[in-house]
């Protein structure tokens, strides 16, 4: 019965872990979404700055969504890979 609760508390861990890590994709979609309405205010203001502030946003999205990925990635390993490696080692 003890390996059994251990396989469930594994299990569980494991699918607590992988539900809050993809939490973080929250935080680039909102990150995003504000850096694209202040970049379209600046193109609006100074059309002539438009291929500099593009640039920039574009940029800037694209690290702040490797976060949103990092976090995806994590949660696919602790539903996929980490328990299996758990449990083997009971």
């Amino acid at each position: 019965m003890e390996l059994a609760n251990a396989k469930a508390m594994i299990m569980s861990s494991c699918a607590i872990g992988a539900g809050l890590s993809l939490i973080a994709g929250i935080g680039p979609g909102i990150g995003e979404g504000y850096a694209v309405g202040k970049a379209c205010e600046a193109i609006g203001r100074q059309p002539e700055s438009k291929g500099a502030v593009t640039s920039t946003m574009i940029m800037g999205c694209a690290i702040a969504e490797t976060t949103g990925i990092y976090g995806f990635v994590m949660g696919l390993l602790l539903v996929l890979l980490a328990p299996n490696l758990f449990i083997a080692k009971l």
